[in-house]
């Protein structure tokens, strides 16, 4: 993941290559896909990453469920930067 990118358009590039390996056969699972995603955010979402794989069964958790639990904590990371710059 790049700094200047965003959580959804980080799934969408990653779902694309994903959807790609499928086509040509490759078998992916859900539960490897999340694990590639989590391996790829940010330092910044380390904290999240962490507490997902603690609080969540990884096998049960689905790719869209992660996508917005992602989603929200880059919200809440967006507010707080904007709150600091208004300071």
């Amino acid at each position: 993941m790049k700094h200047e990118e965003t959580i959804l358009n980080h799934f969408s590039k990653t779902m694309a290559t994903m959807n790609k390996m499928r086509t040509h056969g490759e078998k992916l699972e859900d539960i490897v896909v999340i694990e590639k995603i989590l391996r790829s955010l940010l330092s910044k979402y380390n904290f999240d990453v962490f507490s997902i794989e603690e609080s969540k069964e990884l096998d049960i958790l689905s790719i869209d469920e992660l996508e917005n639990s992602l989603m929200i904590h880059e919200s809440k990371f967006a507010l707080q930067k904007n709150e600091e710059q208004a300071l």
